[in-house]
């Protein structure tokens, strides 16, 4: 009569006094109940305390799975479920029989639909985060160079914080992915794909990508550097030999910003830090060559370093080079 009269009230246990209602609701019987055991209640009282989590159940009557099916069969349903699964982090595709709000019971869906699996996939990337896509060397430096670029000039290179990429997502997924059914697919997705596909091509300005944030610059010496563009200015970090002769800098995003220069000991220690070459050569090299030249003997420390060769190599090395041209 209970589960007739009340069928949203049908309960099912969910272990340690702990029910759930077919209306969706938590509720517990209190310790000691003589109901504890039972699978099923129809639950005639209940009642919720201020601040408690879930109902208090005052007054049940114990019911079996047949009887319960039988009273509240109007809220009965069978359906396709797809969607993400934040304990497996996995998209999840299953066929369920409810009960209301009480699952009675799911079996794996082995072909479920490409336009809930891709709904699926977007939600575990808001979720989940880029992390679940995979990120190469490349693609990361990309990614930086980018950054860099759009806090610089801003439009028409593309904002790649995390918050945009995951708002575009809808965008790019397709074009990424391809056809992705689950989190192994995110995981095998070269993230490098998703900021190509961003680059600014239509208006040309893609082409200009290593003129206004090259990955490396060449150096005096001939070395090929790679700049990084993590921090608030870009670093190129080079042995203090290797740029002899060297005046000024590369200045990036067409001339706007200068490069930041690490010039490293032999050792690869930061001897000095400059954004201006000319002054350092001109001030600060002087110093430098009395404080490391005793503790480097092997390398180059010529007086005037604005007309000296330019070398990553030992003295010695240099000689031996220069010798054999002779």
């Amino acid at each position: 009569m209970v589960a007739l009269a009340f069928p949203e009230r049908v309960a099912r246990s969910r272990g340690d006094r702990a029910y759930l209602m077919a209306s969706g609701t938590r509720a517990e019987l209190t310790p000691g109940s003589a109901l504890r055991d039972a699978s099923w209640l129809a639950v005639a009282v209940a009642d919720r305390p201020v601040g408690a989590a879930s109902a208090r159940i005052r007054l049940a009557a114990a019911v079996d799975e047949g009887t319960a099916r039988e009273a509240a069969g109007a809220l009965h349903s069978e359906a396709e479920e797809v969607g993400w699964s934040a304990g497996r982090r996995d998209v999840v595709a299953r066929r369920v029989e409810r009960l209301g709000s009480i699952e009675l019971s799911s079996r794996p869906l082995r072909d479920p639909g490409p336009a809930p699996v891709r709904a699926a996939l977007l939600e575990g990337l808001r979720r989940e985060g880029l992390g679940l896509l995979r990120w190469t060397g490349e693609a990361g430096s990309l990614r930086r160079r980018l950054a860099f670029l759009h806090r610089e000039l801003g439009d028409p290179w593309p904002d790649v914080s995390d918050e945009a990429l995951l708002g575009r997502a809808d965008e790019w997924l397709d074009g990424v992915l391809g056809p992705a059914r689950q989190r192994a697919d995110l995981e095998r997705a070269d993230a490098g794909r998703l900021l190509n596909a961003l680059l600014p091509w239509a208006s040309g300005d893609a082409a200009r990508l290593d003129e206004l944030a090259p990955e490396r610059i060449e150096v005096p010496s001939g070395s090929r550097i790679r700049v990084d563009y993590g921090g608030e200015r870009p670093v190129l970090a080079v042995k203090l030999q290797e740029l002899f002769g060297w005046r000024e800098a590369p200045r990036l995003a067409g001339g706007r910003v200068p490069l930041l220069v690490h010039l490293l000991s032999p050792a690869g220690r930061p001897a000095a830090v400059t954004a201006d070459l000319a002054s350092f050569w001109r001030d600060g090299y002087r110093s430098v060559r009395a404080e490391l030249r005793g503790r480097y003997p092997k390398h180059p420390w010529p007086e005037d370093p604005a007309t000296a060769e330019p070398t990553g190599r030992t003295t010695a090395a240099v000689r031996r080079t220069s010798g054999r041209g002779r």
